[in-house]
């Protein structure tokens, strides 16, 4: 485990945290390649290849991982190793539940993600972590596209609108 019992202020969210945070997102296919870039703890970036590579031999470990990606007939499915060990999600700030759930360096993560609506998605991730869990487990969740929310500057907790886990929206996030 971490040297930390909870998550320092300031530093990265760590992949598990950006997948789950309430702020905007933005994705952006290019030639060969998915971007997701995140507006929560310093703006966060991924760059997914789409090419059918494998992920890299001797990966270092990241705040975010080494992703690749690819199409399963209208499913796409990202596949995640090589992430440092961190907080699993941000139960710190969740009163009463307190403390940390982490994971190790031993994660991998499968998101697949498939619309559903014309605004909607199924968001499904499978969380794999033999040195913390049994077993496999997955989180099913939907995304909803917000076209008027735009990325916005995230300065640590200069701009956190999440405190003590009430989250309030920002100006773009309010229904105009």
């Amino acid at each position: 485990m971490s040297q930390w019992k909870t998550r320092p202020p300031c530093l990265p969210a760590g992949l598990m945290l950006e997948i789950q945070s309430p702020y905007a997102q933005q994705w952006v296919q290019a030639p060969g390649y998915l971007v997701i870039r995140y507006e929560y703890q310093d703006n966060a970036s991924r760059i997914i290849p789409m090419d059918g590579r494998p992920h890299r031999k001797d990966v270092d470990l990241t705040w975010m991982g080494d992703s690749v990606g690819h199409w399963e007939g209208d499913t796409l499915v990202i596949d995640t190793i090589g992430v440092k060990e961190w907080a699993l999600d941000d139960s710190i700030h969740m009163p009463p539940i307190g403390g940390s759930r982490w994971h190790s360096d031993a994660l991998h993560v499968i998101e697949r993600v498939r619309f559903t609506g014309p605004k909607t998605a199924s968001y499904d991730v499978t969380i794999d972590d033999p040195k913390y869990f049994t077993k496999p487990w997955m989180l099913n969740s939907q995304m909803n596209l917000h076209p008027t929310w735009n990325l916005q500057e995230f300065v640590c907790a200069e701009d956190n609108r999440c405190a003590n886990g009430k989250c309030t929206p920002s100006d773009a996030q309010k229904e105009r």
